[in-house]
């Protein structure tokens, strides 16, 4: 198993801890939740543990290029939910998102988005066992223009013995990343985005949509690649229910769910399609593969051509 070679904070690149740094996050398990905006504010209302609740949120919008010395773009967050005057909520115009429960356009034409994520889903495809695995996070944006774009796609490794996906995420034509993690990938610092990789019907998991795992796109290319590998849970950072520990996966589905933490306060994106099938060693396998290398190479990143030698 490839990843049990590789010390924990290396890891740390690859495996990611459930947080977010980016389309702000406001409150969880939240239910009927309302969005009014005006000309610099959004009201987000809504109920949890059976209290209603009043966010107030201002002073930020889209989302910066990576640079350490300036910090990423931020909400300033009023939980007491007063100083809201006037508004309401114009139709939004903005494009589709994933996991949108509320949006609304601004009198400037800028979108406001509310979207309610299963964020802190255990990864290697185990049931959440806590309250807080099984908690939706709420998670607010506001951007004019563009939102972030994900380009996926999928081939394999080390000889078409093992599956893998990889994509790339950009903001304005630029890539998105960070520059720091935590010991276990965590983006620390401002800057540095998720993506959370689902898999449905995965044989080694059973039915439905289960998390498989997450990551960090990488520093300076925007790049993230992920190989179906088997995993040991005790190791690199990952929970497990009490006395499961026997390894995981390759958690290898019928298909995939991306989504990916937007850079700044820019909403949170996805894609979703088909699992590729096993390499047969065709021309157009063949074809697809070299495909993948010419395309990561393209994108300058070094760290996913590993295990393309083979071919």
């Amino acid at each position: 198993m490839i990843a049990k070679a590789l010390p924990p904070c290396v890891l740390a690149a690859l495996v990611a801890a459930p947080t977010a740094s980016a389309s702000q996050l406001i409150d969880r398990n939240a239910k009927a939740v309302r969005l009014q905006v005006n000309a610099k504010q959004a009201l987000v209302s809504y109920d949890t543990h059976g209290r209603s609740r009043k966010v107030l949120a201002w002073g930020a919008i889209n989302a910066r290029t990576p640079n350490e010395r300036v910090p990423q773009t931020k909400f300033r967050l009023n939980y007491s939910g007063t100083g809201f005057h006037g508004g309401g909520c114009k139709p939004y115009t903005g494009p589709p998102l994933p996991w949108l429960i509320a949006a609304c356009d601004a009198p400037d034409g800028s979108h406001w988005a509310a979207q309610l994520l299963p964020t802190p889903l255990p990864d290697l495809g185990f049931l959440p066992w806590t309250p807080a695995q099984r908690a939706a996070w709420l998670e607010l944006s506001h951007w004019r223009g563009h939102v972030p774009q994900l380009t996926v796609a999928q081939d394999w490794v080390y000889g078409g013995k093992f599956r893998q996906i990889y994509g790339r995420v950009t903001y304005n034509g630029s890539p998105v990343y960070g520059f720091k993690t935590a010991c276990y990938g965590a983006p620390v610092g401002g800057y540095g985005s998720l993506v959370y990789l689902d898999t449905l019907d995965a044989p080694a998991y059973g039915q439905g949509w289960r998390r498989e795992n997450s990551f960090v796109t990488h520093k300076g290319s925007g790049v993230f690649c992920y190989s179906f590998y088997t995993f040991d849970p005790t190791r690199g950072g990952y929970t497990h229910p009490p006395g499961d520990t026997a390894p995981r996966g390759p958690g290898v589905g019928s298909a995939y769910r991306l989504t990916v933490s937007g850079p700044g306060v820019t909403p949170d994106v996805g894609w979703t399609g088909s699992a590729l099938g096993a390499y047969d060693d065709s021309p157009g396998d063949k074809q697809l593969e070299q495909n993948a290398v010419a395309q990561i190479k393209e994108w300058g990143d070094r760290a996913c051509t590993a295990g393309h030698s083979d071919f």
